[in-house]
């Protein structure tokens, strides 16, 4: 059964006049130890959408055999997703948040307030610009 929600988000004027559909953040965690349990990825995708004012619609998370984990929150506004080699220690982060009232950031401070990476490769692209 597929629940259905009203999309809400709005096109979000830009400096130049024109507009985007949102905001897409892509960071790469390096230096982090902690990323093995599942259920906390849970709560840490749930927490990153509230705190980005964003509606969660599912969570799921999946561990891989030996290590790794993927994770996806689907949100009204589009998606926040994580990938994880522990063997690397790195974590790739996907934050993609469509609205005038979202805040992507947010969401990233909350995962690095956690995750407490050693350092954080951080690109910001506004989606739907033309």
């Amino acid at each position: 059964m597929v629940n259905k929600t009203k999309r809400s988000c709005k096109w979000i004027p830009t400096k130049n006049n024109s507009q985007s559909a949102g905001v897409h953040i892509i960071a790469e965690f390096w230096g982090v130890l902690n990323i093995k349990d599942p259920k906390k990825f849970e709560q840490i995708l749930l927490e990153a959408a509230v705190l980005a004012k964003v509606k969660p619609l599912k969570v799921y998370v999946h561990k891989f055999l030996p290590q790794g984990m993927t994770g996806v929150v689907v949100l009204a506004e589009s998606h926040i997703t994580f990938h994880t080699w522990p063997e690397m220690k790195y974590l790739a982060l996907d934050i993609f948040t469509c609205g005038e009232y979202s805040e992507p950031y947010e969401a990233l401070n909350h995962f690095k307030k956690i995750l407490k990476p050693k350092s954080v490769q951080v690109l910001e692209i506004k989606r739907g610009v033309e």
